[in-house]
């Protein structure tokens, strides 16, 4: 397929939504995801998202009303990004012949890969999860899938090194975002962020780092989409760790580790790990589907954060639930991982390094039904009764909750508690 001559040329796909691969928002760009036939192609119509202005967020983050863009990637069928490079790594399985698929995962992966593999009927799944480390709302979509559920103890950088093994073991596809059809597919968010912006680039990308997939292929689809002169110049790139959760902040900017043309200092990263391990640290945050320690992605995210002129923050539990409270105040209603993205670039703003101005787009990766729990307990809190759970992972109170009112069943103080309101 020959490549478009300006990324516009992508706009006469959407009057052919009848059509399963132009309606799909990955493979409607397919000529710049060339690895697959038109016919190899498994979609389910992922990519249905949006990118929406929030006046709320925006004067919470503290830029200009109309400089704040939420990309709510929240509407995908497993309701999360996933779905953006699982499409990409399901079709690389049926063409490849795969028999079994497999991934470790915090919730999200395992439920894209589970929704996938039951539409495609090519190949099962067998998904590896951390002892308590699942939200329901994702473990209830992988079994409901029909994916097989193996508990370990441990959490996920263990299940992911024991899913690792196993698959180069017994010949089965891997689909964690090591895979680099994942990557291909995650690019995808990034057209779509620019289709939404009328083809401008903006000037700041805010994505929130787990596993590093969505960052590194963001710096890819950037670099590619600039070397062929379809963007005439790159955003720059925040990715926000949780506090709990912080190893790439840690080398990348306490350590000073940087992309160096590829050569970047392999041993002081391995030491970092080395240390990590006799030290058993854990990832600990309520922000699960970020809560990964030892990123896959880690040396690409060095790449894409060259390529954007990147940074990177941690940002506290107490950040991410509040900024998380003030997205669904506004109309979205996503996971406690996506809020990372606003409370960073509420940090940023107050450390100047992104101006009034500027046109930030926050990328919010998961739906809110992911993740309840976290939610209904940050909303219910009084200043007599915090969630034990909350106050463990450092929020010790609840500035935006805005939960339920008890009341006696009697009609004229339910009227006068509506009446106060």
């Amino acid at each position: 397929m020959p490549l478009p001559q300006s990324l516009r040329d992508f706009e006469k796909r959407w009057s052919h939504r009848n059509r399963p691969l132009d309606f799909s928002g990955v493979w409607r760009f397919r000529e710049l995801l060339p690895f697959a036939s038109d016919e190899q192609i498994v979609t389910i119509g992922e990519g249905q998202t949006m990118l929406k202005t929030s006046q709320p967020v925006a004067r919470y983050v503290g830029v200009n009303d109309d400089g704040l863009f939420l990309q709510y990637e929240g509407l995908n069928p497993s309701g999360s990004f996933k779905d953006n490079g699982m499409t990409a790594a399901s079709t690389h399985a049926t063409m490849v012949g795969a028999k079994v698929a497999a991934c470790a995962s915090t919730g999200n992966t395992s439920a894209s890969l589970a929704v996938y593999a039951s539409v495609a009927q090519k190949f099962k799944v067998v998904v590896f999860v951390g002892s308590g480390k699942i939200a329901f709302g994702k473990l209830s979509q992988a079994l409901d899938y029909g994916a097989k559920t193996i508990q370990i103890q441990g959490d996920f950088d263990d299940a992911l090194a024991r899913v690792r093994e196993v698959c180069q073991t017994e010949g089965i596809y891997l689909c964690n975002s090591v895979n680099p059809f994942r990557l291909e597919g995650q690019k995808s968010i990034m057209y779509r962020v620019l289709e939404g912006l009328d083809w401008q680039v903006p000037d700041w990308i805010v994505v929130p780092g787990g596993n590093l997939g969505n960052s590194s292929a963001f710096g890819k689809a950037f670099m590619e989409l600039k070397a062929l002169g379809l963007i005439d110049r790159i955003p720059r790139l925040a990715i926000i760790n949780a506090q709990g959760a912080n190893t790439l902040y840690q080398l990348y900017e306490k350590e000073g580790l940087r992309w160096n043309g590829g050569r970047y200092d392999r041993d002081r990263s391995s030491d970092f790990f080395t240390k990590m391990d006799q030290e058993d640290r854990r990832a600990s945050t309520l922000a699960s589907a970020i809560e990964i320690n030892r990123p896959v992605n880690f040396s690409k995210s060095l790449r894409a954060l060259d390529v954007c002129d990147g940074i990177v923050r941690e940002v506290s539990d107490q950040e991410i639930l509040d900024a998380k409270a003030q997205v669904g105040a506004g109309g979205l209603g996503c996971e406690p991982a996506s809020a990372a993205s606003v409370a960073g670039a509420r940090l940023l703003k107050e450390e100047g390094v992104i101006a009034a101005g500027d046109r930030v787009v926050c990328i919010l990766t998961g739906h809110q039904l992911k993740d309840p729990n976290a939610t209904v307990a940050y909303h219910s809190a009084t200043d007599e009764h915090l969630d034990e759970k909350l106050m463990n992972h450092g929020v010790n109170k609840t500035p935006f909750s805005n939960g339920p009112i008890v009341v006696e069943n009697d009609l004229d103080k339910i009227i006068n508690v509506i009446r106060s309101f």
